[in-house]
């Protein structure tokens, strides 16, 4: 692990996803979930926040792409796999690994309010409020980051570094090449 250095260690991302899911316990009592997770970065963040939510919920997922093997947002959004189920008047919860500009997710947002939920929130393990392009502004938030490149956890950089248990910024040295 020479190429990264930790920011938030197994421990602290854990007590991190378990003070969210007490938090969605309490602000979806009585309601009827459904959490969307962002594919591919948002997997691990997404199973570990719902083994924490003690409420009725039901699972789908999004894979969009916005990035490819670059470390900056392209801006142009491809959805590559859309939910399988309706969302119509159901309490929606997206599940994003990262937030940066915001523009990928606000496409995914304005998409899915068009669908008639009853509502939609965002849960982000990592925000990055200094990079914001769009008004998008999570109701969850695990960390606010300055302008780092991160892995770990589910996030990568070209498919690689999603295995590592620990949110880790990696060195400039392996993307700078």
């Amino acid at each position: 692990m020479d190429e990264v250095d930790i920011l938030f260690d197994r421990e602290a991302v854990t007590r991190k996803v378990k003070e969210l899911g007490q938090i969605i316990n309490a602000d979806y009592q009585g309601r009827d979930l459904l959490v969307v997770g962002i594919l591919k970065g948002a997997f691990i963040f997404m199973a570990d926040l719902v083994r924490e939510i003690d409420l009725p919920l039901q699972l789908d997922f999004m894979d969009v792409s916005s990035y490819g093997d670059s470390t900056v947002s392209s801006g142009e959004v491809r959805i590559i796999k859309d939910l399988e189920y309706s969302i119509k008047d159901k309490d929606v919860l997206i599940v994003e690994d990262i937030v940066d500009t915001g523009l990928t997710l606000k496409y995914i947002k304005e998409i899915l309010h068009r669908r008639g939920p009853g509502s939609i929130r965002i849960c982000c393990l990592l925000d990055k409020p200094s990079r914001r392009k769009a008004d998008i502004f999570p109701e969850y938030v695990g960390y606010s980051i300055p302008d780092r490149f991160v892995v770990g956890y589910g996030l990568d950089y070209a498919e690689q570094y999603r295995h590592y248990p620990a949110v880790c910024e990696l060195k400039p040295s392996v993307y700078q090449k």
